[in-house]
């Protein structure tokens, strides 16, 4: 009996230490978003760049805006931001900003399409820290999956950090796309508008969390090898006659 009930904690430890390694691993990624550009200036949602004319000498006009939860930075093409190197004149961090109207007209982008990029940047500023505080309650559970109540109670919170999760993820896309849809409506100057390394950080947060519900599935519902203890003894008995 001893082995027996050993063999069944021993399928709890492996589900529970799974979803431990990939929840840890999705809070961590909707954390560093959750505090993206200016906090970390590494991490920034989208860019709205101007394209500009190869044969004109470079300048220090900003031509990029990155954007991200808590604010947004102005580039040119003479201060390109690479990996090891972000500087540029950052707005934030603070809830809700707005960009000054000069850079605006020095980058020639009217003000009624970064209105509605920034409205759409106050729901994200509020689903981002969200998902990442789901995913922090759900890895605390994934501790005690050892009691099936808990498991159960993890399962839920998996399952409500998955459907919230997905939901930034989507509207993160969406707000892409509008703003691609919104800039070839302008005449002044070229634009394009391109993904952030914030997104594809929650697209592989959302798979991690899909995965977690999996295996937390298997445990609060006895299934994919995960027995009770009774149900595995008695077949090991019946297996001796």
């Amino acid at each position: 009996m001893p082995v027996l009930v050993h063999k069944s904690l021993r399928h709890h430890r492996i589900i529970s230490a799974s979803s431990f390694f990939l929840l840890s691993a999705s809070f961590a990624l909707f954390l560093l978003v959750a505090l993206s550009l200016p906090i970390i200036k590494d991490i920034y949602l989208f860019t709205l760049e101007a394209t500009l004319d190869p044969n004109l000498p470079s300048t220090n006009i900003g031509t990029q805006l990155r954007f991200g939860v808590w604010g947004v930075c102005v580039n040119s093409a003479l201060n390109i931001p690479t990996l090891l190197h972000n500087t540029g004149e950052c707005i934030g961090p603070q809830l809700g900003y707005s960009i000054p109207v000069e850079y605006l007209n020095l980058l020639g982008v009217s003000t009624s399409l970064v209105n509605a990029l920034l409205k759409g940047l106050e729901i994200l500023l509020v689903l981002h820290p969200v998902a990442a505080g789901l995913s922090l309650l759900t890895l605390l559970q994934a501790l005690f999956l050892g009691h099936h109540g808990i498991s159960i109670c993890a399962l839920i919170m998996a399952l409500l950090t998955a459907i919230v999760s997905s939901v930034t993820l989507a509207a993160d896309i969406a707000l892409v796309i509008v703003a691609r849809s919104k800039v070839k409506d302008l005449t002044i100057a070229q634009f394009g508008v391109n993904f952030g390394n914030g997104v594809w950080m929650v697209a592989a947060a959302v798979a991690l969390i899909w995965i977690t519900v999996v295996f937390l599935s298997a445990r609060a519902c006895y299934c994919l090898g995960v027995r009770k203890h009774g149900q595995e003894s008695t077949e090991n008995d019946e297996d001796r006659y």
